[in-house]
């Protein structure tokens, strides 16, 4: 997978202050692997080959939530053969918009890009659950939360990395020194 990252000049070093507000020294910019189609369609395929057949049979919509989840989770609603939503953050909280509904007892595969928190994912996963909606497993590219995310459903990941992240307030002194950028969706405050 990190391979895959380097070949599409998506793998950066420095400072980077991630969209959870923790602090990395590496970046995984999934936009950029994602916007080579066949490379996005070999990866989603694989991921969605990791789903149990159980999961596969039981989805009826995939959501994703914006930015960060739409590429993929486009593309993962194309490999299953189901339509793929995105929740977006309107004032802060993720809502519905652009003429996507889920009915009622609809069973959801949420997808993101990247887990680090799973704060994002939960939220995807609280929005849909409010409309009556059963979200029944997670799928992501890369899980680099050290196992620590829990997101109340089976999460499935096409690779799990740990890359070293630290809260703002207890930064190393080699990573301090660096200034930082945030390349993510959600610009620094």
């Amino acid at each position: 997978m990190l391979d895959e990252f380097r070949a599409a000049g998506a793998l950066l070093e420095g400072h980077f202050i991630l969209t959870s507000g923790l602090h990395s020294p590496r970046y995984l910019q999934c936009a950029r692997v994602m916007m080579n189609a066949a490379r996005a369609e070999r990866l989603c395929r694989a991921l969605a080959g990791k789903l149990g057949q159980a999961v596969k049979s039981a989805i009826d919509v995939v959501v994703s939530p914006a930015l960060g989840g739409v590429i993929v989770g486009h593309e993962m609603g194309r490999q299953l053969g189901v339509p793929a939503i995105f929740v977006e953050r309107v004032g802060g909280k993720f809502t519905l918009r652009r003429g996507f509904t889920v009915e009622k007892g609809a069973r959801c595969l949420m997808v993101e890009d990247i887990v680090t928190t799973g704060v994002s994912s939960r939220e995807c996963i609280d929005t849909v659950s409010r409309l009556g909606a059963s979200v029944v497993a997670a799928a992501c590219l890369i899980n680099r939360s050290g196992g620590k995310a829990d997101l109340g459903v089976p999460l499935v990941a096409l690779a799990d990395i740990e890359v070293a992240t630290f809260a703002a307030d207890a930064l190393p002194a080699w990573l301090a020194a660096i200034p930082a950028e945030k390349p993510g969706s959600r610009g620094i405050d």
